[in-house]
């Protein structure tokens, strides 16, 4: 089984949907997709992301089933320094979620003491029931670090949804922290990661990444990077991952 993670195009957050450009993105990743053989298809009740899925959607003549929990993860908690609350998938800053070392293992890092009075544990939750149901559609059943299915397949599963919600299935499926994944890599917009099933024992597979947040449409066509979710390279004093301040990379 091949499962692709697809990051929506670039997005215009005031209004849930694209920008200009990102409609441009979809467009490159759609002519892309097509030639993939998808068996089915999902995507998260967001905007962006359904604006995203339906250049390709159209073209195949194909739908999505949308899943409420890939509609991104919002696990957050109070901030120690401020009482805001902050989005553990991109808000916390490195001094604060490195100070608990189990937060790097996947089997303690919700414990982090920063994440008290938050509802992170409960999304991650979600987020783990929602790939167990979806996987369990198609056989397959997590049974510690690896996976059972009495008949896997080649075939490929496409969701389309957002940077934080992507790494936390593919922590989920890998069995490394998410907080690694979300402070230490990132999807740009429109990009394709691709993780798929290694069966070296029968009817026992485990997940292995061949991609991440590939851009290959974009770059055969000359379109540049947008910077969405990518804090500034250099110190500006501007807290914001968001495309209209910090614009395009080459």
């Amino acid at each position: 089984m091949r499962i692709l993670l697809i990051r929506h195009a670039e997005p215009d957050y005031t209004v849930d949907s694209l920008t200009p450009k990102g409609r441009v993105e979809a467009e490159l990743l759609s002519r892309r997709l097509i030639h993939y053989d998808i068996r089915d298809f999902y995507v998260s009740p967001l905007g962006r992301a359904r604006d995203t899925a339906a250049y390709t959607l159209e073209k195949l003549n194909r739908h999505a089933e949308t899943l409420s929990w890939l509609r991104e993860f919002t696990g957050s908690y109070p901030d120690p320094e401020t009482g805001v609350r902050r989005i553990v998938a991109w808000d916390v800053k490195p001094r604060i979620w490195t100070a608990f070392p189990g937060v790097t293992d996947i089997s303690t890092w919700c414990d982090a003491p920063a994440f008290s009075g938050g509802d992170v544990r409960e999304i991650w939750k979600q987020t783990t029931d929602g790939v167990d149901e979806l996987l369990g559609r198609y056989g397959y059943v997590k049974d510690g670090p690896v996976w059972r299915c009495e008949q896997n397949e080649d075939f490929t599963l496409a969701l389309f949804c957002h940077f934080g919600i992507s790494m936390a299935v593919l922590a989920y499926l890998t069995d490394v922290s998410p907080m690694v994944l979300w402070h230490h890599t990132l999807c740009l917009p429109s990009s394709v990661t691709e993780i798929v099933t290694e069966e070296r024992i029968r009817g026992e597979v485990s997940f292995r990444m061949t991609k991440l947040g590939d851009l290959t449409h974009l770059e055969a066509a000359g379109e540049k990077r947008s910077t969405a979710g990518l804090f500034p390279e250099c110190f500006t004093g501007i807290d914001s991952t968001d495309p209209a301040v910090n614009g395009t990379l080459k």
